[in-house]
């Protein structure tokens, strides 16, 4: 199916990054958020956050006559039955509670029209169980994207056992439009966590204990992976600077 407009559904870390490189893909984008402030902010760091468009062209990444009309293309609301009006696909990023997920998962349901996707960025909560929230399991999916979202390829694609095979194919054009390297995976309710989440949390694990250990500092391991694996951020830029020692 064609996907010409989208309703992102959070405006946070998550949130606003997504909305961002969909926008930049040529996408119509309709980013939703209680809070209006929220959606202020999250416009601010789209135009002139560390990964936002401005850095985007000084990094020459993108043409700066192109910024204008990718902005143009995010409409901030506060109206979720606006939001999911007429859209072809709608991508959640409310915060990591199963309950609010399965929640805005049955609003979504009654909001979207019948033919719209229901993607969840979920890091690793079952897609199953989400999906039978709403009266379309076979039109949801799972779609796990990584921050700091415009920097990071991940496009981890979660499908369970209804989930429709025209879905998946649309939501991995969406992703490699995107910029994304979309990679088709299983879901499954026997652990938290797909697959890079459950790699990931090993090596957040083990980089927590080598701070707690007093070897390195969170800015050397950061470092160090990148300059080691090439990733473009390290496990603490890429959790925000978190240890459970204190930095939650």
């Amino acid at each position: 199916m064609e996907v010409r407009t989208i309703a992102m559904i959070g405006a946070g870390v998550m949130g606003h990054g997504i909305a961002q490189v969909l926008a930049t893909a040529g996408y119509d984008v309709r980013l939703y958020d209680l809070h209006a402030e929220a959606l202020t902010a999250a416009l601010e760091r789209i135009d002139r956050g560390r990964y936002g468009l401005r850095n985007a062209v000084l990094r020459g990444k993108l043409p700066e006559e192109q910024v204008e009309a990718i902005l143009a293309r995010i409409s901030p609301t506060t109206d979720l039955a606006a939001a999911c009006a007429n859209v072809d696909l709608v991508v959640e990023a409310v915060p990591e509670d199963l309950g609010l997920k399965v929640r805005t998962f049955r609003q979504l349901d009654v909001l979207a029209p019948p033919h719209a996707i229901l993607a969840s960025n979920t890091s690793g909560f079952s897609i199953v169980g989400i999906a039978y929230a709403t009266n379309r399991p076979e039109r949801v999916i799972g779609w796990h994207w990584s921050s700091p979202v415009p920097a990071m390829r991940l496009a981890e694609i979660a499908v369970h056992p209804a989930t429709a095979d025209d879905v998946r194919d649309t939501i991995v054009e969406v992703a490699t439009r995107a910029g994304k390297r979309p990679v088709v995976i299983k879901d499954t309710a026997r652990h938290w966590g797909f697959v890079a989440n459950r790699i990931m949390s090993v090596v957040n694990r083990e980089a927590r204990q080598i701070v707690a250990e007093g070897l390195a500092t969170p800015e050397q391991v950061d470092e160090l992976v990148k300059d080691c694996f090439r990733w473009p951020v390290g496990p603490f830029e890429m959790t925000g600077g978190r240890t459970r020692q204190g930095w939650e």
